[in-house]
């Protein structure tokens, strides 16, 4: 798969999968808490029950004293007779700061109910009545709802992976094509481009014909389309091919991709400045340096004025590459960065650039950054050493 595939498959999976636990999430949520109030709901009417039971026994001791008079109680449950007057007279505990005006309230992790006794007995005009929450069927509930939160956590991560294949399918099959459209045209591209600038190379080095500047102009198409094919069958192959990482002088490399760059410089009269340390070394594969540098050095001469300024810096932590071009805006300076986008319409080009460096940059785990003003200059580094 891709990495835009990918990158469009992980966004849809976590707009999917986020939105629909965030549903479960709350409808669970609510459910638990309705299930928790029905079951303490139950509770209570067992503390009703329980006051009832008690309320009779003492009935009965009001009626006939031939009963042992014997107070009646029972486990869990906890009891207390208060007076008109509000005012302890016995019980199997004496709570604190009763909430005379509510008939069922809870106190942490105690329930409690207030039975006014009618007619009174004994004295007695209230009866508290409590208990400790039974937290079994309450732990019970829980168990099941993360239960069933994992099970559908696992059924719709498998749909949301279906349909995000379902989703992507055009997309893929879009990129498909245009990577086989990429392949025959590559194809067809390095053979003719492999002639001209031999033959270009050979005319200028062996004979002293007229119209240089018109075979400047053939050079530097040729070299366009030769860059262009490089770019394209590494992307293509990016995946596949097979690397060869060494200690590469990236000082000596730097120079000679300069050298390549140099009639497309000369014909745009740039004032190019290099200051370059000798003896750079960077474990990485020599092809990935140079569609590295390439790329950034294309970039430069491309989206500069005439007589601009070009700056190259290399030191044993960057590379830096300035120009006095036409800028980038803010808001599309993310967007460059994908395959097949481009801030500026009015220059050629199949916007691959900077997705090759970016994905230079991510391979070797370098740092890359664009800093532009729009029509002003831009400055792009590259950093590995944090």
């Amino acid at each position: 798969m891709l990495q835009g595939e990918k990158r469009s498959l992980f966004r849809f999976l976590g707009i999917y999968l986020s939105s629909t636990f965030l549903l479960f999430f709350l409808a669970t949520f609510i459910f638990y808490n309705f299930q928790k109030h029905q079951i303490i709901d139950a509770q209570n009417a067992e503390l009703d029950l329980e006051a009832k039971r008690i309320s009779q026994q003492l009935r009965n001791l009001n009626e006939t004293f031939t009963t042992p008079l014997i107070y009646p109680q029972q486990k869990p449950f906890y009891s207390a007779i208060y007076n008109l007057d509000k005012a302890y007279i016995f019980g199997s505990f004496q709570p604190k700061n009763i909430v005379w005006e509510s008939e069922y309230y809870q106190l942490e992790n105690q329930l409690f109910h207030i039975h006014a006794l009618y007619p009174y007995y004994l004295g007695a005009s209230h009866l508290v009545i409590s208990r400790t929450i039974d937290q079994k069927p309450i732990n019970d509930l829980m168990k099941i709802l993360l239960l069933f939160l994992f099970i559908a956590g696992i059924f719709f991560t498998l749909l949301g992976l279906f349909l995000g294949k379902l989703f992507i399918a055009p997309m893929k099959e879009s990129l498909e094509r245009m990577n086989r459209f990429i392949e025959d045209t590559t194809h067809e591209f390095n053979t003719p481009i492999s002639t001209i600038l031999t033959n270009i190379e050979l005319l200028d080095t062996l004979y002293d014909c007229e119209g240089k500047q018109e075979m400047q102009r053939i050079e530097i198409a040729s070299k366009t389309l030769s860059r262009l094919y490089e770019d394209l069958t590494y992307l293509k192959l990016n995946h596949n091919y097979h690397r060869e990482i060494e200690r590469l002088n990236v000082s000596q490399l730097l120079e000679n991709r300069i050298e390549y760059f140099n009639t497309l410089i000369e014909a745009k009269n740039l004032d190019m400045t290099r200051e370059i340390d000798e003896d750079v070394f960077l474990t990485m594969d020599k092809n990935d340096a140079i569609r590295l540098m390439d790329n950034l050095l294309s970039n430069a001469v491309k989206y500069n004025i005439k007589k601009g300024l070009l700056n190259i810096h290399l030191s044993k932590e960057k590379l830096t590459i300035y120009n006095s071009g036409i800028g980038i805006k803010k808001k599309n300076i993310d967007l460059i960065h994908g395959r097949f986008k481009r801030a500026n319409k009015n220059e050629g080009g199949f916007g691959i650039g900077l997705d090759i460096v970016g994905q230079v940059v991510e391979r070797y785990d370098f740092t890359f950054k664009i800093d532009s003003n729009y029509k002003e200059h831009t400055e792009v580094t590259v950093l590995w050493k944090k």
